[in-house]
């Protein structure tokens, strides 16, 4: 590929120390992540645009707005076993065991299946209550529920395709989960074209049609990846999906490493439900605007993510090699792909926001066109400074020092970016702008943490604990 050298060629400054075949690595690696993260938002962004052309469509984005902070935090229970999964299978994958590989991720699917089922119960009984707690009126908190409740059901299909993609990436393979990815998602678009809007003979259920559509391709891929990964495809590494006794040791060391990285994720939903629930009392409509931004934020995230991804992986394989000096190119290389990907997705979000959000069949001129396209207008400007922010930690959880990534975002979040978007929201009376430019202000606290963790180098000694 020509990009790579691109980038090599245009890199000044740390760039200059980074091994051109490392970076080469990196970027095919993170190239099918990038896909397979752009494919799962495509999922949310296409239930965004198809409800927006039903009769009810102010009522329903505004209802998806809502729902959407709760489908981010259903991550949470889920991201610190997979953050926990990849460090093990990539320090496993670097060591070259690979009855080690298929030990941690037998215990990780068997982790998945309890969490999952705690999930399920807890979500059903507590979504119209977490939806009156946000501020949604009585019409749209029961479309919201209608959405939730088969998602927060089947939610098992849902974590294992987050645990195989990310077992797959610890050992270097990512072109197999984006290729699932694409038929699953191209799937979900027919049911959902068909179960929304009522096509292709099947009902019309709105909203909800949406969720079981997203539920239905979801299981597809699941059986998918366990038909393929227990035929040896993929050398090294096989599914299997039976019960069997829990390693105790092992799933403690899973959730130790895990666990900072899914209260990192539960603060950052915290604060997106913190600033839904601002914005709710500053106008409904904003609620709606912040939906769809959240779906663009979504897709203009997921490439600098990937990255980060794979930089986490690949630092774990270094580190579990014992090539501390490898782990550090990654992470410079990481940094320089990571920072012009998202500064290019950035400033296209700046300029194309208003033929974005037609994309939603939202006008521009309306109240909700012009807050949805604010929104998107503070969020771009702010990539470049995200895109050097995630890929350090990307480097810390592939690192497993997963403590250090959560005082990083504890500081950022809890410290800076709540306080000041009530801040410049009401005390200062910038009302939904206000709101959201506390986001990539916080953002900037982070990267100076985070380029002092990266210094410092604790993150490679802790490494090895793993």
């Amino acid at each position: 590929m020509q990009a790579p050298a691109l980038l090599m060629k245009a890199a000044s400054g740390p760039s200059k120390g980074v091994d051109r075949a490392i970076f080469q690595r990196l970027f095919d690696l993170a190239m099918p992540i990038v896909g397979l993260n752009v494919l799962s938002v495509l999922t949310l962004a296409v239930d965004t645009a198809m409800c927006g052309r039903l009769v009810d469509a102010e009522e329903a984005l505004t209802a998806l707005g809502f729902a959407g902070q709760l489908i981010f935090l259903l991550m949470v229970a889920m991201l610190g076993l997979t953050v926990g999964t990849v460090a093990f299978i990539a320090r496993a994958h670097g060591a070259g065991g690979s009855e080690r590989i298929n030990h941690v991720l037998h215990q990780s699917i068997l982790l998945t299946y309890a969490v999952s089922i705690a999930v399920a119960i807890v979500g059903n009984l507590g979504a119209g209550v977490a939806m009156e707690w946000l501020g949604a009126d009585a019409t749209v908190r029961d479309l919201a529920v209608g959405y939730l409740r088969p998602l927060l059901t089947f939610t098992v299909f849902f974590y294992l395709n987050m645990l195989f993609a990310a077992a797959l990436r610890a050992v270097g393979n990512t072109m197999l989960p984006f290729m699932i990815a694409l038929v699953s998602n191209l799937l979900n678009i027919v049911l959902n074209y068909g179960l929304i809007l009522g096509r292709l003979g099947l009902p019309a259920m709105g909203v909800r049609g949406a969720a079981w559509g997203t539920v239905v391709a979801q299981a597809v891929a699941v059986v998918l990846m366990v038909i393929i990964l227990r035929r040896d495809v993929v050398h090294g590494v096989r599914a299997r999906i039976h019960l069997a006794r829990i390693d105790r040791p092992l799933a403690n060391d899973l959730f130790r490493v895990g666990a900072p990285a899914a209260l990192d994720m539960l603060i950052l939903n915290v604060a997106f439900l913190s600033v839904v629930g601002m914005l709710a009392r500053v106008a409904q409509v904003a609620v709606a605007a912040h939906g769809i931004g959240l779906r663009v934020q979504s897709l203009a995230f997921v490439p600098g993510l990937g990255v980060s991804q794979a930089i986490g992986a690949m630092v774990g394989n270094a580190l579990g090699a014992g090539n501390v000096r490898e782990a550090r190119q990654v992470v410079h290389g990481g940094m320089i792909l990571s920072t012009a990907i998202m500064t290019v997705l950035g400033l296209s979000i700046v300029f194309g926001a208003e033929p974005i959000i037609a994309i939603f069949d939202v006008d521009p001129a309306t109240e909700l066109g012009r807050y949805s396209v604010l929104w998107m207008q503070v969020l771009g400007w702010g990539m470049p400074i995200v895109g050097i922010h995630i890929a350090l930690i990307g480097m810390l959880r592939g690192a497993g020092a997963t403590n250090t990534s959560l005082m990083i975002n504890i500081v950022g979040t809890v410290i800076i970016q709540v306080p000041l978007s009530w801040f410049l929201g009401f005390v200062v009376g910038w009302g939904a702008f206000g709101i959201w430019v506390a986001l990539p202000i916080s953002f900037v606290v982070r990267l100076g943490l985070g380029i002092r963790a990266y210094r410092q180098g604790a993150w490679a000694r802790a490494g090895a604990t793993i």
